[in-house]
């Protein structure tokens, strides 16, 4: 049997994910774009908004003429007209004038203000009543409040949300460079493994990897490519990883990376010119018996067959293998989330535990229950919502200690 090789700690993993390149650049519709990465830098292409915008009902004014106002003493106005929506305000508001405008109407010229149509009385066809004086500014957006030409807008490496693609067609951009999804090859492997629509016989189990790496990649922003079960023959694993490298730009080989004279996928590896094997084994629990190889410009995991294990290795791990191909900035990945364990925690020191835990309301913000049971089980991880690491340099965590919950 062969030792683990190249084990390396979970922080020189994530510092070897660092190094990758990122993926070639495509151009895509606004429409297409959505948790897309961006691959270059956006500035506005003009001011937002290009004229100034009430942001109220009411009436367009100088608010000057509202000086002094009150319920008692209210100001009156003669209304000069209505600003038609979409429409260009042309004509201008003279003293002691005002226009009637809509929320999102253009403010004619010489108005600074606009008076809410709640602190105003019609009087008569030509008077308005104001009740309540306004400053310079008040309700109203000036031109590029939101945005100035020329402004920066969006960074490289940021991950596309409705809200900004909102922005984007604000300033009329229709396209944007982002980096190409990685194509992501799915291989699993085993002489136990069936498939879901077979009834296994004893020491066989269903092929959920099948199911659940794929999920996880397009999750995550790749192109799954599910390329089949492969047995326990060394040829026979060869071959498909040359089909997965020719057609993908990450291959995850489901099985196959633990220590055992029937394991193949690091003999695999090590068959193709310029392969380098990073790392055989990672000293986290579940999933110590990791593989991180490159293959030219390609990337290559061997993760344990356990579901629950690839998956666990897949969220600490994959996933930032994921973004870091698409072009995203680390400061933007995976996020966590505070909250208090509601029980204790033993931990091995030496390794990096990572807890599956349930989150629930408390009295003092999000609490952590732990989901124990056995790495393999997948059910707990149906349960859990979320992840956290108890590093080696600790023998655990103690009841009401505050964690990160990394989410799944």
């Amino acid at each position: 049997m062969k030792p683990f090789l190249h084990v390396k700690h979970p922080e020189d993993i994530l510092e070897i994910i660092g190094t990758l390149p990122s993926l070639a650049s495509e151009t895509v519709f606004l429409e297409e774009s959505l948790n897309r990465v961006l691959s270059e830098p956006l500035h506005s292409p003009e001011d937002l908004p290009h004229f100034p915008r009430a942001t109220m009902d009411g009436y367009a004014v100088k608010a000057r003429d509202t000086f002094g106002a009150s319920e008692s003493i209210p100001a009156l106005l003669t209304l000069a007209g209505e600003i038609v929506m979409g429409q260009s305000a042309e004509v201008p508001v003279f003293p002691g004038q005002c226009f009637r405008i809509a929320t999102g109407g253009m403010l004619p010229p010489g108005a600074d203000a606009v008076v809410m149509i709640e602190h105003t009385q019609v009087l008569d066809a030509q008077t308005i009543e104001v009740f309540r004086s306004v400053s310079p500014g008040d309700h109203l957006i000036r031109i590029g409040e939101d945005l100035k030409r020329g402004q920066p807008m969006i960074p490289r490496g940021h991950r596309l949300r409705p809200q900004d693609l909102g922005l984007l067609a604000g300033v009329g951009i229709r396209q944007v460079t982002v980096c190409r999804r990685p194509r992501v090859a799915i291989i699993s492997t085993g002489d136990e493994i069936v498939s879901i629509d077979r009834k296994p016989p004893p020491g066989s189990v269903r092929d959920i990897n099948a199911y659940t790496l794929p999920a996880l990649v397009e999750k995550n922003g790749g192109i799954p490519l599910f390329l089949g079960l492969v047995r326990d023959s060394r040829e026979a694993l060869r071959g498909k990883c040359r089909e997965a490298l020719e057609q993908a730009d990450m291959v995850l080989v489901s099985g196959g990376s633990s220590v055992g004279t029937r394991d193949f996928t690091l003999e695999v590896i090590e068959s193709f010119p310029a392969s380098q094997v990073l790392a055989h084994g990672i000293a986290i629990s579940p999933g110590k018996p990791t593989i991180l190889a490159r293959i030219g410009e390609k990337v290559l995991w061997g993760l344990p067959g356990h579901t629950a294990s690839a998956m666990v290795v897949f969220s600490v791990f994959v996933k930032p293998c994921l973004n870091r191909l698409e072009g995203a900035e680390p400061a933007k990945i995976n996020p966590g989330l505070r909250a208090r364990l509601t029980r204790n925690l033993a931990s091995a020191q030496g390794r990096d535990d990572y807890i599956r835990v349930a989150l629930q309301a408390g009295p003092q913000g999000w609490e952590a229950e732990p989901i124990l049971g056995q790495s393999g089980l997948i059910s707990t991880l149906v349960r859990s919502d979320g992840l956290v690491r108890i590093d080696r340099f600790t023998e655990g965590k103690e009841k009401g200690d505050w964690v990160e919950v990394f989410l799944f």
